[in-house]
């Protein structure tokens, strides 16, 4: 007769079993513009069983969660090697985050993590926390990954155990196995939501950038920025400029934040971003797309008013509800679009389009007209010239 523990490894092992070999289906369409999945691709399940649980039955009779894992979500992403790679965001019960890397052989389905997380070294003034990272292919040979470093804030009042500092941290590699660590993004401000620009600009390296005034709040920070730098090994932002400025009564009222490193198009560069509005519930994070110059990818193109993707149904619910999230899409060579975002900093999802409808949406959607009158007269002019073409 099998022991509990023997019993409970047999069915944790086969349910994760099924889990990682589960098809996932595009759901009905209902924009045109993008087609959501029926199934998360990553959960805190599909974390391999040998992280969670001990396998030693004398150690562990009960077959007990020893590392529980609270969420997967604000992943990074990147086409490797003929497999399509996500930096993940993991957070395990103790509140701290790490990284880990999950591959597709086909990018909606069948994530697998790879056997350890990713060992990120510290700097001198080592980080109580790390997420969000952003990846970048950059012409210059290397793959940088930058992300949230959270510290505890050194002028906190002696019982404020909440105030915290951020800054961008930024690592390197060639092979997505060995990191280097270098000094983190110095500025101004501090900086939650930083991401390398894959081309040298007037021969230096671009940075699109969040300035703020404190951890969670803006403050005088106007949306997202600019900077240029020297160097990626020592990084230092001595100007920024707002290329895409938050507005009053939009869905970025709050904040906004450029989310992974923006496509190159025919027509521009594609930006994917985050929008941030207050409501009765809480915060609302939104998904967001813009377009800027190819020669100059500062210079605002065009932006369709709205959001891109909002939080639906299951979407809505997890640990910070009512939340999407995206810092990794991949752009294949056929010009498929695969977005991975986070619903409720709890799990990731993917939602498949391509470069020629999310061009076609930019350049073609009316812009935010910033007052009701002016919605009214868009909404007028699409009625007036559908109903032409019903009465011919």
């Amino acid at each position: 007769m099998s022991t509990l523990f023997e019993q409970r490894l047999k069915n944790v092992e086969a349910d994760h079993f099924a889990l990682l070999q589960r098809k996932n289906h595009p759901v009905k369409e209902n924009n045109g513009i993008y087609q959501r999945y029926k199934h998360p691709v990553l959960t805190a399940d599909h974390t391999p069983v040998f992280w969670r649980y001990d396998l030693n039955e004398q150690t562990n009779p009960f077959f007990m969660e020893r590392f529980g894992i609270n969420g997967t979500f604000n992943a990074g992403a990147i086409k490797w090697e003929g497999k399509y790679l996500l930096v993940v965001r993991v957070e395990g019960n103790d509140r701290k985050s790490f990284f880990a890397i999950a591959e597709s052989p086909n990018g909606v389905d069948q994530f697998k993590f790879w056997d350890y997380p990713m060992d990120i070294p510290e700097t001198d003034n080592p980080d109580t926390n790390i997420y969000d990272m952003r990846l970048t292919a950059h012409e210059d040979g290397w793959i940088y990954g930058i992300f949230c470093s959270e510290r505890k804030d050194p002028d906190a009042a002696p019982r404020d155990l909440s105030a915290a500092v951020a800054a961008a941290g930024i690592v390197r590699t060639k092979d997505l196995k060995h990191w280097e660590r270098l000094p983190d993004l110095q500025s101004k401000s501090q900086q939650r939501n930083v991401v390398l620009h894959p081309e040298f600009v007037n021969g230096r390296y671009a940075l699109y950038t969040r300035p703020q005034d404190g951890f969670i709040d803006t403050g005088s920070g106007g949306g997202i920025g600019w900077g240029l730098v020297d160097t990626m090994e020592n990084a230092i932002v001595a100007e920024e400029k707002i290329i895409n400025h938050r507005y009053y009564h939009t869905i970025k009222e709050l904040k906004n934040g450029e989310g992974p490193a923006p496509i190159k198009t025919a027509k521009g560069w594609l930006h994917l971003a985050h929008g941030v509005r207050a409501c009765a519930a809480g915060l609302r994070y939104v998904l967001y797309v813009y377009l800027t110059d190819l020669d100059a990818p500062e210079r605002l193109i065009a932006e369709p008013a709205g959001h891109l993707m909002a939080p639906m149904n299951e979407e809505r619910i997890g640990d910070v509800s009512n939340v999407l999230f995206s810092n990794g899409w991949i752009a294949d060579e056929d010009g498929t679009i695969y977005i991975y975002y986070a619903s409720s900093d709890t799990r990731m999802h993917v939602a498949v389009t391509s470069v020629e409808k999310l061009l076609d949406y930019c350049l073609h959607t009316a812009e935010d007209g910033m007052r009701s009158k002016k919605s009214v007269a868009t909404l007028q002019s699409i009625i007036s010239n559908n109903l032409k073409l019903k009465n011919k």
